[in-house]
This record gives C-alpha cells, structure tokens and sequence, in this order.
C-alpha cells in the first residue's frame, strides 16, 4: 500500500506562493512545521531506529529482522506508528545500535549471530541478489549514503545489504555513522524559524544558559558499509557493545565478509561525531534535493508557457466564434435566422435536445460526485503539504491526511451527485439515497478490490507493505461509519438544494443525428493528448520517486502544473462539446466527462512504457502486478477527477450557450 498518497498527487495542487517558497535558492533554510528540534546535552543516548527493507527491483518490502541481523538486549519493539505509516509498508522498530551525543566510538562489537542455517543461508543471499537496503533513522533523519561517481558524489539514503562478486556473496557487517551535529542556539540569540503563519523559537536548554550551554541538535546522518572479515572465535565471549579484539579499518572499496552455509556473522561499528554548519531547519535540504535540477525546472517551465500560450489561444478562438454566431443570430429577422440555422449554426437546431437526459444518468452522477471528492482532497492534502504540515520528517502524514480529507469530503461528493441528479430530473430527487450510496461506494469499493488483490500477494510475499487484517476492518469501518454517513447527509442536503433550472424546453420526440464523418468517440480519445501534454515531464520525476526510492517534495511546481491541467482539461472538453453541438451531436454529457478524463489512458500507457523502459530491472511476476494493480488504482482516480472537471466547464458552457438564445 505504499504507492497510495504519492499517485494521488497527480491530481493534487497546492498554492503558488509556495512554488517561490520552494524553488528559489534563498529558501533552502524552510522550516517545516510538526517536526521540532531536540537537543541532547553530551552524553545524552541516542537510538537509532530501522525500517523495513527495501529494493527499487521488488517494490515489495521486508521485515529489517526478517534477516539474520543483531538483535538489541531489550528485544524487537515497534515504534510508534500512525495509521499512514502501515498503509504505506513502513515498520520502524528498535536497534541494537547505540551512539551518546558527541561520544565518538570506533571497533564496537555488535553480536555475532547464530550459523547461517540452509533458509536463513539463501534467504540472504536472494536478497543481495534482489538488492535491497537497510533503512536507518537517527532523529528522525534516515541514514545517507554518499557514493563517487566520476567528479560528483550521489546520494543514497540507506546502505545495502551486500554484494555479489562473482559467484561469491558478501555481506556488510560494519558500518561507520558520522553524526552531524550543530551547536544548540542560546536564548538570548534564539533564532525564530517560520513558515507560513506558522513560527517557532528555540528555547535555551540547561539550567545556567548563557554561552554555558552545551547542547547538540543532530543535522545530519550518514553511513558508510563496509565488508570486514571477523574472526568468529574471537569474540565467543564478547558481549554486546564490548570493545572488539583488533583495530577495525573500514574501506569501502574492499568487500571481504562471505557468507557461508553453517557458519556465523559478527557484526560491529564505528561512530563519530562531527560538527557542522547546518542549521537545524536545513538538514533535510540533502534528501530534499533532486537530481537534474535544471533540467527539471527550465522543461517544466518551458512546457507550462507553451500549453498556456496554447490554452489562451484556443479560448480566445471559442470566444470570438460563438460570440460572432450570437450576435449574427441576434441581429438576424426571423426568415433570415431560420436560413442561417440551416447553413451555420449547427448548434442552434439542437436547442430543443441539447439537455435531454444522458444515458445512465444515475453512472455520470456517481462518477461525477466522486471526482469532485477526489479533486478536493487532494487539493487540500497538497495545500497543506506545501505549507510544511506534511513534511518528510513527519512519516506517514500525507498518507492520514489524504485519508482524513477524503473521507470528511465524502459530504461534498453526496451534495454533488445527488445535485446533478436533481437537475437532470428536472427538479425531482426521488432516488437521491441511491445516488448517494453509489456515490459512497463506487470509487472506494473500486479501490477495496484493487488493494485488496494486491494485498493478498504481499501477505503471500510475507511483506510488511500488507495491509494487516487488523487495519483492514479499521478501514471498513471509517468508510461504513463515516464516510457513508457523510455522503449520505450530502445527499440530503443536495435533495433541498434547489436544481438548476434548464434555459430551454426539451422536446419529447428527439432530433436524429446527422451520421458524421468521423467517429465522435475518436475525437473523445484523442483530446486526451493535450492534458496529458502538460504533466508528462513532471509525471516523469513523480514515476522516479515512487519506484526509484526518491524524495518529491516540489508541491509548489506541481501546483503549477495540475493547475494547467484543470484548465486545459475544461477548455478540451468545453471545445469537444462546442464542436459535437455544431455538427448537431445533441448527446455531449458522456463525451464531455471522457474528453478530458481520456488523459488517464495515457498516463497509463506512459506508466507501461516507464515500466518496460526504465524500470528493466523490476523482477518477478509478483512486482509487476503490483505496478499495474497501482498503476491502475491511479488512472481510475486521475480519470474520475478530470472528467469531472470536462464535465463541470462544458455543462456551465451549454447552459450560458444556450440561455443567451431567443427560444422559439
């Protein structure tokens, strides 16, 4: 369940102050709110935390002691954990790795671990094979790894499990932490860090304050693994945290620990402390950094000015062309007016079929309710998170607040179907509890079914990205027990709210229509390319990290580009209507929802295509259903939401059309 909230933020926005906030230089110092600094006075423990493993060519996560790792005194204890850490497949629980602030530590033995058994011997080494890290947390802050490549370094958060070398497995059984850590300010030079509306000021620590103070706050947490050949026997008596016998000299370079059927691990590390210029609010700018920085910025700003420019272009076209067939009309006698109905104003013959009911109509209303839910939370979730509410260092927020947002908004979508409803009724709401049922039930149990297949290969997998049983029915419940009760009460709400009244009558017998020279539904499927045309680059850097292991965090630049999306998605299918209007193609409902919504087709052969192309190293059967079941998790939600918003602009489009016409 780990892709939930980062597929949902392709159709999220945020706010455009904070695009500055995030993409100018000067805001690299930005604090963000719901994760604050601690300080440890000189000697104070600090305790490091492991998540579960993970591996770019799996995606299918794993228990850290699934694995035959040092075990702490105190045994395995899960850390607190919120409802979006699980669905995400995170479990953090305790180490054996203890660091004192500011103690440095070199040879420290770990444990020695038991003979590699015949199961332990290859599960070991299939997960080499299938490289996967080992996550580490000091304060919040997972570990990072710096690797050269040619003049520049990488960066890597987490350390491999260990290598192959031919035929021969090695495993990295040392590891040396340097802990970053910057001096804690005094009261009377307190700096006040701020975001938004939001600030805080350090307070001084200790009792005498003043320049006295000799409080750390960690800023930085890195690893560097390494493969040393221990000698078993000598540490046969060794206890945890002992001094190891010899000097340990950690090179990187050199692998030389073999794993072995029937013959044990020891494990050991090293710690330093090093003082750094990092300010506090600043520590996360290393995660937060992304590769191809100005490729990233100057292609998406580029593709913005370009659809914009093309945008404006063909709303100013709609403008003047129906404009100048309302004026002309307008300005026409009668005998003149029905000659012009004949030769141009294709559109106008249909004014007495133009709002006969659709098809289904009980369908578009769900779908439309729905993607107005969608629509909303995610726009609310990425607000907050580009204020700093959700950040990275908050685990798990993103995912609760999606969750919380979604289900409070289920009053929304209830409003909004059973609204629609009412208008296509033509005032009478009889049947507004069963929309508002479908409403409730139609997107989520979609996504039931979908997760739910998918769940039961992680629990075959034995993965921690399972959904326990446990969890299963606390999401049963919020969605039986409050997010059906809210659409419901929404529904109700929409039932009182009067109707929107049509401009014209509708005749009993409908107009036929015309045969066309091309399929209206191939128009439909190929106004998705315009939409589609305004996220692909940055669709490529949210694909990277979802599958490739990297932190997005532009919600700023994505505003931008999803707000482009809601505009152009409305003025394609408010042109699709206008057109299918002039050829007297009276039946646009449906094919306004689906000439925007068509965009998730794409997205979903962009998504095969990244699948097949830059994701060659994804293995096993298991791990590409697990993309597709996502991935089509996610092109159902991108299509109900920008459907919905073709939906919404061309239904506000026909009703002005049609309500500036003299009726006859």
């Amino acid at each position: 369940m780990a892709r939930l909230g980062a597929l949902l933020l392709l159709v999220a926005a945020a706010s455009a102050a904070t695009l500055l906030l995030s993409a100018l230089p000067g805001a690299r110092g930005f604090y963000l709110p719901g994760s604050y600094p601690h300080k440890y006075k000189p000697g104070e423990p600090l305790s490091v935390k492991v998540n579960s493993l993970t591996s770019i060519d799996t995606e299918i996560p794993f228990s850290y002691y699934s694995l035959p790792f040092c075990v702490p005194p105190e045994g395995v204890k899960d850390s607190a954990e919120n409802l979006g850490e699980l669905l995400m497949g995170d479990r953090i629980e305790n180490s054996p790795y203890r660091f004192k602030m500011y103690t440095n530590k070199s040879d420290v033995f770990l444990c020695r671990s038991a003979p590699l058994a015949p199961d332990a011997f290859a599960l070991l080494k299939k997960r080499i094979d299938e490289m996967y890290q080992v996550n580490l947390i000091l304060d919040n802050l997972p570990a990072i790894r710096y690797t050269k490549k040619d003049d520049y370094f990488l960066r890597w958060t987490g350390y491999p499990v260990g290598i192959r070398v031919g035929v021969d497995y090695y495993v990295f059984n040392h590891l040396q932490f340097t802990v970053l850590v910057h001096k804690y300010e005094d009261a009377n030079v307190a700096r006040v860090m701020g975001a938004a509306d939001a600030t805080d000021v350090i307070p001084a620590g200790g009792k005498d304050g003043g320049a006295g103070n000799s409080g750390w706050m960690v800023v930085g947490f890195e690893v560097v693994p390494c493969s040393i050949k221990h000698n078993p026997e000598d540490v046969k008596s060794h206890k945890m945290y002992d001094r190891y016998p010899s000097k340990i000299k950690c090179d990187p370079t050199t692998v030389s620990m073999s794993i072995k059927e029937n013959e044990p691990i020891v494990y050991t590390y090293e710690v330093s402390f090093v003082e750094s210029d990092i300010k506090w609010p600043s520590r996360w700018d290393a995660y937060l950094k992304m590769e191809g920085a100005k490729v990233h910025w100057f292609s998406i700003l580029n593709s913005l000015m370009v659809i914009a420019f093309l945008a404006g272009i063909v709303f100013v076209i709609l403008l003047r062309t129906v404009r100048r067939d309302l004026t002309k009309y307008e300005e026409l006698d009668s005998e003149a007016q029905a000659q012009m109905n004949e030769e141009l104003s294709g559109w106008k013959l249909v004014v007495s079929d133009v709002f006969r009911a659709p098809s289904n109509p009980m369908l578009l209303c769900v779908m439309v309710g729905d993607g107005v839910q969608i629509l909303g939370m995610a726009v609310v979730t990425i607000l907050f998170a580009a204020l700093g509410f959700m950040s990275p260092a908050s685990r798990g927020t993103l995912i609760t607040g999606m969750l919380f947002f979604y289900l409070v908004l289920g009053i929304l979508a209830g409003y909004v179907g059973v609204r629609v409803w009412k208008t296509i009724k033509c005032g009478d709401h009889s049947g507004w509890v069963g929309v508002s049922w479908r409403v409730a039930c139609f997107f989520p149990g979609i996504a039931f079914l979908i997760l739910t297949t998918l769940n039961f290969l992680l629990w075959g997998s034995q993965s921690t990205g399972a959904i326990p049983f446990s969890l299963f029915v606390v999401l049963l419940l919020l969605w039986f027990c409050i997010s059906v009760p809210l659409t419901l009460v929404g529904g109700f709400l929409g039932a009182k709210a009067p109707h929107i009244e049509y401009p014209v009558r509708t005749n009993q017998i409908p107009r036929e229509i015309p045969p066309q020279r091309y399929p209206s539904w191939l128009l439909v499927l190929g106004a998705g390319t315009l939409p589609f045309g305004t996220l692909f680059i940055e669709l490529f850097f949210i694909m990277s990290s979802i599958w490739m292991g990297r932190v997005y965090y532009v919600f700023g630049f994505l505003f931008i580009v999803l707000l482009l999306l809601v505009i152009v998605c409305a003025e394609v299918s408010l042109v699709l209507t206008y057109m299918h209007l002039c050829v007297e193609d009276w039946k646009w409902w449906w094919k306004s929802f689906f000439s925007s919504g068509s965009v998730a087709i794409y997205i979903f052969l962009y998504s095969i295509n990244y699948l097949v192309f830059d994701l060659k190293s994804l293995s096993g059967p298991v791990s590409a259903t697990l993309y597709i079941g996502y991935s089509l998790f996610m092109v159902i939600a991108i299509m109900l939401a920008t459907g919905t918003v073709g939906f919404i602009s061309s239904f506000c489009f026909v009703h002005y059309l049609f309500s500036s016409v003299k009726a006859d």
